[in-house]
């Protein structure tokens, strides 16, 4: 995927600019940011849901445009920040509408559920109706649907766009599914990602994509843009940054707000 000078500005006032970043297949790009940045924009840009006004969106070197809506359901699966379901389907059922896009048959489809009942522990939950489950259980259902919907053989060349996956979610799961999101990029697909949380994001990502005003202001690997003058000029907080003890990832403990 890349995005060359992409802006939007699909109801006047433009909500993202000049958005220039790529990413190969098997990488995870976090995006950060404060509240009303443009990651949730941005998300939705790249997924289809908003056209960029400016730049090109470029996908398995295609235009985004160029790709039938069936083509991008087969290779592009989003997840947003709520997802809603008010029909009393089963969880199966739920997970099973990730395939939707896809003429693998049957037998593949369940093979395929089986497994990522399995990635994120909602075996137990699979004939609960999603109208009876809590936050956390709706969370896992969705996030299993969209795993289904970019999952097979080959995952190279599929994308994950995921807008805050671990809200709602206890800490095993949370942990649970930035393993799940690891796994999925070992085996080849692209994951983009929004975690509020930037010591989660920063153990996970390649690299941060970090948004201000709908303006990109930087780009790198966590230990290359995580300073104490980021964190002063866009998150408006002062922090103390370390290293994970065993894994080197930067960590970041907020010290006081700058905000009056």
């Amino acid at each position: 995927m890349r995005l060359s000078h992409v802006g939007a500005a699909p109801w006047g006032s433009p909500l993202l600019e000049d958005i220039n970043v790529a990413m190969a297949a098997g990488s995870i790009l976090g995006l950060a940011g404060p509240n009303g940045a443009g990651k949730s924009t941005l998300l939705k840009i790249i997924a289809g849901d908003i056209p960029p006004t400016e730049g090109e969106l470029l996908l398995a070197e295609r235009p985004l445009h160029a790709w039938s809506l069936q083509e991008r359901a087969r290779e592009v699966a989003f997840l947003p920040q709520m997802s809603l379901l008010n029909f009393p389907y089963t969880v199966e059922e739920v997970i099973l509408l990730g395939r939707t896009p896809h003429d693998s048959g049957r037998a593949t489809d369940w093979e395929i559920l089986e497994e990522v009942l399995q990635l994120t522990d909602t075996g137990a939950l699979r004939h609960r109706l999603y109208t009876q489950l809590s936050g956390g259980e709706r969370q896992r259902t969705q996030l299993a649907r969209v795993f289904a919907q970019v999952w097979g053989e080959s995952l190279a060349g599929r994308l994950l766009l995921l807008d805050e996956p671990t809200s709602a979610l206890d800490l095993a799961h949370q942990q649970q599914v930035l393993s799940a999101v690891q796994q999925l990029a070992q085996r080849g697909c692209a994951v983009v990602l929004v975690i509020h949380d930037l010591n989660l994001v920063a153990s996970i990502a390649d690299q941060l994509l970090v948004l201000d005003g709908g303006r990109q202001v930087a780009l790198g690997t966590p230990q290359q843009i995580f300073t104490q003058e980021l964190f002063r000029q866009v998150f408006q907080v002062e922090v103390s940054i370390s290293n994970h003890p065993q894994h080197g990832f930067p960590m970041v403990i907020p010290q006081r707000s700058t905000r009056c």
